[in-house]
């Protein structure tokens, strides 16, 4: 399969593709060979305050997106899923191209994106306030707004499903959207911006402004315009965001950071399904999953056959060409992280965990690293502690479930966990005792735009996905009308109060 053609390299503002203000250009990098794939043009402070003034344009009272009716933009929303639904091969190959995520995955991703869409398209005209029978002879009601400017700086490791499900549920609330896609995958944002223009969006409800986290990053995170950041990446990052918030205007911020995993698995379990479910939940898209069960957790009674078997299954996992349908597992996004996940290794060898395979770079061209399992990992260990984000397995022994929840909630992080068992009380009962925002039983991975989505502790603040969602993006007004007839009685009990 050929690499598509990328159409798309400006930044996207009120509706049309314009060069950066400082006219400057940076690569994007195909990680499957390391190659330049082209030069995207830098957006800056400049180009930001471009965008956003454009987004805020758009949002003004009596603008066409502000005072349309809510049954109309669910009609874009529907348009923009048609649009995806015709281009999904093209997408998906961009995708691939980009960020080095097997085709099939990027498939994946587009139904994904076109799913988001159809359900936030549904909740568009269904964001209804509540009548409150508060004290007095009042009317009270609340009604949700639209907050204002959404920006949103989304990761490299899934961008279109993430682009999406921000972008979505800001729009469904009224919004206007502001992107700043990671530089390392910036295509399939801005081919999206075309078709945002030809599903005829408003100008300016959503711009896209590629660059870099310290100049086009932190110039949304302190825009005194914008009313919402929502940010998906690691927690550096997402603290340098929350404290620009409070330095400039306060404005509301989401956060969906990193994660350490445990998926734990009971004696109980059936073993051949307990490895393969383990092993996709950790080396799937290369273990580049923010949710990624990245501390495999074993009872001890089953915990040699389950390494045996986990080793065997990660030696005959396909690593190569992310556009063959053979493939399982394309590169990691970068030379960076490649540096990075080699160091862990490393650390773990030196800390006394027991490599059973892979450990190094792939002999292929690219940033490919071979499968990797450890086994006698504890939990003081490095790689025990620290979110590898790439294609390697530890596996911890355990013996009781007291001791397990212990361990499993031993960690700064809190997105999410999983427990494998034929025990309904255990499964539930680690379910209940565990500090994550998702935890799954007998399965990993189960995404779906109706169930929220987000962490506890350093993982994160507020959710993406299902109804809650909707309140990151909304503010909740609250209105109390007395009848004039009260008046005229001279029942008004609060001015009473007041002057009383």
């Amino acid at each position: 399969m050929a690499p598509p053609e990328v159409k798309y390299t400006q930044l996207f503002i009120n509706n049309e593709f314009v060069n950066s203000v400082n006219a400057k250009t940076f690569p994007t990098i195909n990680p499957s060979t390391g190659e330049k794939i082209c030069d995207i043009q830098e957006g800056d402070k400049t180009d930001v305050d471009a965008a956003v003034k454009a987004a805020k344009v758009a949002f003004k009272l009596g603008s066409p997106w502000r005072s349309m009716d809510a049954s109309k933009r669910a009609l874009y929303l529907l348009k923009l899923a048609d649009l995806l639904v015709r281009d999904k091969e093209y997408i998906a190959s961009l995708e691939t191209l980009d960020n080095g995520l097997i085709i099939r995955g990027s498939r994946s991703n587009v139904d994904r994106a076109v799913g988001l869409l159809h359900y936030y398209a549904g909740w568009a005209d269904k964001i209804n306030g509540k009548t409150i029978p508060i004290d007095g002879n009042f009317f009270c009601y609340t009604r949700y707004e639209p907050k204002g400017v959404v920006a949103a700086i989304t990761p490299w490791n899934a961008p279109i499903v993430v682009a999406v499900r921000k972008m979505a549920t800001a729009l469904a609330c009224g919004n206007t959207f502001v992107h700043k896609p990671a530089e390392q995958t910036p295509l399939t944002a801005l081919y999206m911006a075309s078709l945002i223009k030809e599903a005829g969006f408003p100008p300016g409800v959503v711009n896209v402004v590629p660059g870099y986290g310290p100049t086009a990053g932190a110039a949304l995170s302190e825009h005194m315009d914008v009313d919402v950041v929502t940010f998906t990446g690691s927690v550096e990052v997402g603290k340098l965001i929350q404290q620009a918030s409070g330095r400039s205007n306060l404005k509301h911020v989401c956060l969906e950071l990193g994660g350490k995993s445990p998926n734990v698995v009971f004696a109980d379990a059936d073993l051949d399904y307990a490895v393969e479910t383990s092993h996709q939940a950790l080396f799937a898209h290369s273990g580049q999953i923010c949710v990624a069960g990245s501390r495999t957790f074993v009872q001890e009674d089953i915990y040699d056959e389950f390494v045996k078997k986990s080793v065997e299954r990660a030696k005959k996992r396909v690593v190569g060409d992310p556009y063959s349908d053979k493939t399982e597992s394309g590169p990691v996004i970068d030379e960076d992280q490649v540096t990075r996940i080699l160091k862990l290794i490393k650390s773990g060898k030196e800390q006394g965990a027991k490599l059973h395979c892979g450990g190094s770079r792939s002999d292929c061209k690219g940033n490919f690293i071979e499968s990797t399992v450890f086994s006698d990992v504890t939990d003081d260990m490095m790689i025990a502690r620290e979110e590898i984000f790439g294609p390697v397995q530890q596996i911890l022994k355990f013996k009781t479930m007291e001791e397990v929840i212990d361990r499993a909630n031993n960690t700064t992080y809190g997105l999410a966990a999983a427990v494998i068992t034929k025990d309904i009380d255990k499964a539930l009962t680690l379910a209940n005792s565990v500090r994550a925002g998702v935890v799954w039983v007998n399965t990993y991975s189960v995404l779906d735009p109706r169930a929220p989505f987000g962490g506890y502790k350093m993982s994160g603040m507020g959710r993406e996905g299902g109804e809650e969602s909707l309140l990151e993006f909304s503010e909740i007004k609250t209105v109390s009308n007395v009848s004039f007839n009260s008046l005229n009685l001279g029942y008004s009990p609060i001015i009473d109060e007041l002057f009383s």
